[in-house]
């Protein structure tokens, strides 16, 4: 049996899945925003992918986690980027445009301003317009992935930028895991060798990226815009790991979604074993 696992389009994936095929991988890669994977997820389309931690959260109980691997940030992420003409602590009230490709950034973005902010309430939504034009109008805008990386290379006079991996650890002193690799339990039961050589092919692929991120970068069609050296120092801000500094804020997090009416419950944290 193969496995159809999803493939999160943005830079910070590369070190997952640059050298995978070399470390073993022959099953089907499907790409896509997280929000896509999210509900092909969700949907039973993908046997794992590297996923929201905010989709896990919201569907546990049809999930377990890879132990090991996660997409984080302790401290600056450089991809998760609240632009704004005007101090967050002047946002109350000021609508905030939204990708839509991620809830875990939004509600991330939702629990700073409220938890940590003392905002009332949060007003943004998606508009029907790319979101960059709404930015460029002079409005405050959420970016996340490529996009973000994107748009922080325009320097603008008064815009401010928040990076909300930065915000998160100020305020907590924890990691915060923006994706995990979420596998589907039925998965788990029906393809349980092939799910165990993934996890060995991904530590592989992570070891190779890592053994030379100047030689990763150089191989990377993002090189063309962001520069190789940009794009192995953000790699190296990066966090590839799930320790117990990770589950900890990924509790947080939770519990603060709880708290905030974002989840119903807090989900409890299972692995693949």
């Amino acid at each position: 049996m193969t496995l159809t696992i999803g493939h999160i389009t943005y830079a910070n994936c590369a070190p997952f899945f640059h050298y995978l095929p070399a470390a073993g991988f022959s099953g089907e890669i499907v790409p896509g925003v997280p929000s896509r994977l999210n509900r092909m997820l969700a949907d039973g389309e993908l046997d794992a992918s590297p996923s929201s931690s905010f989709e896990y959260a919201r569907n546990w109980q049809e999930y377990l986690l890879l132990p090991g691997h996660s997409i984080s940030a302790f401290g600056p992420v450089k991809s998760v980027l609240l632009f704004s003409p005007r101090p967050l602590e002047e946002l109350q009230g000021i609508e905030i445009a939204l990708t839509g490709e991620s809830a875990t950034s939004v509600n991330l973005m939702r629990i700073l301003l409220k938890e940590f902010l003392g905002h009332g309430e949060v007003n943004c939504r998606v508009p029907e317009r790319p979101v960059e034009e709404i930015l460029a109008e002079g409005s405050p805008a959420l970016l996340i992935g490529d996009r973000a990386l994107k748009a922080s290379l325009e320097k603008v006079e008064g815009r401010c930028v928040y990076d909300l991996g930065e915000l998160w650890q100020r305020c907590t002193g924890l990691p915060f895991v923006f994706a995990l690799w979420i596998l589907r339990r039925q998965s788990a039961l029906e393809k349980r060798r092939e799910i165990i050589d993934l996890l060995a092919q991904l530590a592989e692929s992570r070891r190779r990226a890592f053994a030379s991120l100047e030689k990763l970068a150089a191989e990377s069609p993002e090189r063309q815009w962001m520069g190789e050296e940009g794009l192995a120092d953000y790699w190296r801000c990066m966090s590839y790991e799930l320790t117990e500094d990770h589950i900890a804020g990924l509790q947080l997090f939770f519990r603060l979604s709880v708290k905030h009416g974002l989840l119903d419950q807090v989900p409890e944290i299972r692995f693949f074993e």
